[in-house]
């Protein structure tokens, strides 16, 4: 394996402080005052001296000193700590307390037959980990692994620390302790295979004791899934699987593009379906659900209407489901309707346990936050969009940050707003009408939206159908079902700011955050001022560069991507995003067609924070080998 050297520093709090250059020394004391003059008598002896004058006033302080050598050294680095096989995007990324690093190869090429020192090939869905080292505890000079070159290289997974472990590929049944198969998403009777999935996504470890604990990964398909893996870890660091299972979600209808995730202050796994929401900036569902000639020939919604006998419903799919009792025999799954319903790349709890972030991956997406009523319920609680206002006369994407404020949608509770869900049950294809809709339309949002702006008055109802209104809602009393149905369209009609363009993963070091708020010192060896959210922008396009709205920036960085963090104030709300670290497009010298520097990001995707303010990306980008980055943030 090829490897080269990257110098980069630990950046502690003392050396933050001192970015600028320590200020130069104070200027010297001004002279003593003269002594007083000996008293004079002829017949006395000589009086004593006077006393000194006071000091004079100090001097202005000097120029500041100019940054020593190693000041904030390597900040700015990116460091290329794994890459993932031809094919593969780098998902799952998940950081224990000790420092276990959990990640995945997505979707890698099925032509992939070169195996590694385990005799391991991956050319389907792999989940893993580093073994061999602890990612809390990484030397201060990091080495880089090398762009894959040999077919060993872009075939198998290369790590620059450590060794990565295969803790399962799709299909593996564990010597007959998960006999329907690793992936493998079946009907909700749980009679038919529709599905044998190679997209393992999320990973969450929820610790059981010492060295042991269960991972739980996400399986991103129509139908998705859930897997939940029993593990130990030995003395020396090895892992071992000690039992395995699908995650049953019949209780709550099935899941679906079940994308990345986090695990809650209290230690329940928060998986996250994403692009199971048929939409767009411009409408709510796609009429096209329960249209006969897509739901045969669109493959993903044909295996999707297979999941059980009665029509689906698809307002019963887009939300954050949180797997309760998750270390008992019977994880239970509860979907949190209150949080919203939209293409969930994934939410994360701050540790007040009420407040919640949730990244809208989609074209014209939002940027979406939840206050619960009660800490550690999301049963409950209030839903809210962002609106941003970009910094003026500046549009590059590595200098343009956004001022937030927060747009209240709708306060409810899961069984209200499952009510309205049940109300779409039982229409299936045969109610399909050419030109018409089963659902929502844009006409309902509307009328919605300026009865919030009334003031929600009484005797208020949706639009008939005559006038653009839904057939299910068509002359009802209003309410605020909009909010949490078709909350893309609801947040923009009141305002919020629906031009983020693929607002991948979300993260958070909680103790990182909790000790700059809470003053709880948390971090061994540093002093935490700041704390931040760190948010992955695969795609800066479409309507993040169209010259319109909100968000107006250049098309420089463009499908290579970026990550913004945001500001988190001392009451858990955001008030700034700023940018981080950009990729880089060029022209190819072949085609003149733009593609993103191998040696910078490339549509980053995970991002999760280190113990120490570096965080770590994942790639689901153009390269034929995907990278897993390492990035110290000046001022972390």
């Amino acid at each position: 394996m090829k490897l080269k050297l990257l110098a980069i520093a630990v950046a502690s709090a003392s050396l933050l402080t001192a970015c600028g250059g320590e200020d130069g020394d104070d200027g010297r004391d001004g002279l003593n005052g003269l002594n007083g003059q000996n008293g004079v008598s002829p017949d006395a002896a000589p009086g004593a001296p006077g006393s000194d004058g006071a000091n004079g006033e100090d001097g202005q302080d000097g120029a500041d000193g100019k940054d020593g050598a190693n000041a904030d050294a390597g900040a700015g680095t990116l460091t290329r700590i794994a890459t993932v096989p031809s094919g593969a995007e780098v998902t799952g990324l998940f950081l224990t307390e000790d420092g276990d690093l959990f990640f995945n190869a997505q979707h890698p090429a099925g032509s992939n037959m070169e195996t590694d020192n385990n005799g391991v090939a991956y050319n389907t869905g792999t989940v893993g980990v580093i073994e061999g080292v602890s990612f809390n505890n990484l030397p201060n000079t990091l080495i880089s692994v090398a762009v894959p070159e040999s077919d060993y290289e872009r075939q198998t997974i290369q790590t620059a620390y450590g060794q990565y472990r295969v803790i399962g590929q799709t299909g593996d049944q564990y010597e007959g302790e998960l006999p329907e198969g690793l992936g493998h998403i079946y009907n909700l009777d749980g009679d038919t295979l529709i599905l044998e999935n190679d997209m393992p996504d999320f990973n969450g470890f929820v610790s059981t004791g010492e060295n042991t604990g269960y991972l739980f990964t996400n399986w991103e398909e129509y139908p998705g899934g859930m897997s939940r893996i029993g593990l130990s870890k030995s003395a020396s660091g090895d892992w071992s699987v000690e039992d395995a299972m699908m995650v049953n979600f019949a209780n709550v209808k099935g899941t679906g593009a079940n994308c990345f995730g986090s695990v809650s202050p209290w230690n329940t796994p928060l998986t996250s379906e994403e692009w199971i929401v048929n939409s767009d900036v411009n409408s709510t569902t796609y009429a096209s659900w329960n249209d006969p000639e897509e739901v045969a020939n669109n493959d993903r919604l044909n295996r999707f209407w297979q999941l059980m006998d009665e029509p689906v419903n698809p307002y019963d799919y887009g939300y954050i489901v949180e797997i309760t009792n998750a270390v008992s025999p019977t994880p239970v799954p509860v979907k949190h309707f209150t949080i919203g319903r939209y293409e969930h790349e994934n939410s994360v709890v701050m540790p007040d346990r009420r407040t919640v972030y949730s990244s809208q991956d989609d074209t014209g997406g939002v940027l979406f936050k939840f206050v619960a009523d009660t800490a550690e319920d999301l049963s409950s609680g209030t839903l809210y969009g962002a609106k941003l206002t970009q910094d003026a006369g500046v549009n590059d994407p590595a200098v343009t940050g956004f001022d937030v404020d927060w747009v209240e949608l709708a306060t409810s509770d899961n069984s209200t707003i499952e009510a309205w869900v049940d109300e779409f049950d039982g229409i299936s294809t045969e109610d399909y009408v050419d030109g018409e809709t089963s659902y929502m339309t844009v006409a309902d949002v509307e009328a919605w939206a300026a009865w919030v702006v009334s003031g929600r008055p009484a005797n208020t109802t949706y639009p008939t159908v005559e006038n653009g209104g839904g057939k299910v809602t068509a002359g009802q009393p209003m309410d605020d079902r909009a909010a949490f149905l078709e909350s893309r369209q609801a947040a923009k009609q009141l305002g919020a700011t629906a031009e983020w363009r693929k607002l991948e993963g979300i993260s958070i070091h909680a103790g990182r955050v909790q000790e700059a708020i809470e003053g709880i010192d948390l971090i061994p060896g540093e002093e935490v001022e700041n704390a931040y959210m760190y948010m992955g922008i695969a795609d800066i396009d479409n309507t993040m560069i169209d010259g319109e709205g909100d968000i107006q920036l250049s098309g420089r960085v463009k499908d290579c991507g970026g990550v913004f963090r945001a500001l988190i104030d001392s009451d858990y709300s955001l008030s700034r995003i700023e940018p981080v670290v950009m990729g880089a497009t060029y022209r190819s010298s072949l085609d003149g067609a733009e593609r993103c520097d191998v040696d910078n990001l490339s549509q980053p995707d995970n991002v999760i924070v280190m113990q120490d303010g570096r965080i770590l990306i994942g790639e689901d980008g153009f390269q034929e080998n995907n990278t897993l980055w390492m990035y110290e943030p000046h001022h972390k």
